[in-house]
């Protein structure tokens, strides 16, 4: 490992620095990632009382962390970046799967609302699958951000994923 590699705990991440600016100083992620699909998520809620948030969910598009950062006013922004860098690589690993499969779901219904001649037609069955498929999926990355990964959920054949989650809980 290179000497300039950000670590957890040292320097600009240290535990009360990374704690002041709402990143999880164990895991060196920021729950704040999770507004974007916070955000989609209530709009797909809503869409059986009001249609016409369809507009706002089909202008939505996915964001991985640092773009999320990168585009947003979070203070430490750059903090964010720097420790999710430095934060473990399966757990980095384990939200950029949760995300892929939210990012999947949400583009599905995006076409199904494109697809459907009037939106609020569909708007119940999508609120459903929100509900049910998505927002399980946004308590999962937040599981993650918080360092409560399942070690099932990591297991990935020959990688060795499973010693690293041993060794972090032992």
């Amino acid at each position: 490992m290179d000497c300039l590699d950000p670590v957890l705990g040292a320097g600009d991440l240290a535990a009360d620095r990374l704690e002041q600016a709402n990143i999880n100083a164990q895991t060196g992620l920021a729950t704040d990632y999770l507004n974007h699909f916070n955000e989609v998520m209530m709009l797909l809620e809503m869409l059986p009382d009001m249609p016409d948030c369809a507009e706002d969910v089909l202008e939505w598009g996915p964001l991985d962390y640092e773009g999320h950062f990168e585009n947003s006013t979070f203070k430490d922004k750059q903090l964010a970046i720097q420790a999710y860098h430095a934060a473990p690589t399966h757990l980095r690993e384990h939200l950029e799967t949760q995300v892929g499969e939210i990012n999947t779901l949400v583009v599905e219904i995006q076409d199904q609302l494109r697809d459907a001649p009037d939106p609020g037609a569909v708007a119940g069955e999508v609120a459903y699958k929100a509900t049910h498929e998505i927002k399980p999926l946004i308590a999962v990355a937040g599981a993650v951000i918080h360092g409560h990964v399942e070690p099932e959920a990591t297991q990935h054949e020959g990688d060795g994923a499973q010693a690293e989650i041993d060794a972090l809980f032992a």
